[in-house]
């Protein structure tokens, strides 16, 4: 079983920079993507931003020169590092995870338990 483990957030005041850090063990054959998404209370999932084993990235527009997504695919972790962070930012952030867990190829999405990250004003 792949397991994702999440760290890094916590309460920070508007306009501060945090790290979220994000790592994955289990049984893992090959990396595909990671990325974070997150849920403000009322909202839905929604994708902050992903990388791909090759570096290739996308960011929601919102997070857009904020955010900056990083990963080690020997490591199979990704972090994000948030700057200029807004009260809107708030919200339970969530890694991501495909990897290919056979041999053969087949992929399986993982989600990491989530980590709280408040903007206060």
């Amino acid at each position: 079983q792949v397991q994702l483990v999440e760290s890094g957030g916590g309460l920070v005041q508007a306009g501060g920079s945090l790290r979220l850090s994000c790592a994955a063990s289990g049984n893992i054959f090959n990396y595909n993507s990671m990325g974070w998404y997150r849920q403000a209370p009322g909202k839905q999932r929604d994708l902050v931003a992903s990388i791909t084993s090759d570096g290739r990235t996308n960011y929601a527009d919102s997070v857009k020169g904020r955010f900056t997504i990083s990963r080690d695919n020997a490591k199979n972790t990704v972090d994000l590092e948030m700057s200029s962070l807004e009260p809107e930012d708030t919200a339970v952030y969530f890694c991501k995870a495909v990897f290919q867990v056979t041999v053969e190829g087949a992929r399986v999405d993982y989600w990491g338990q989530g980590t709280q990250v408040t903007v206060a004003s």
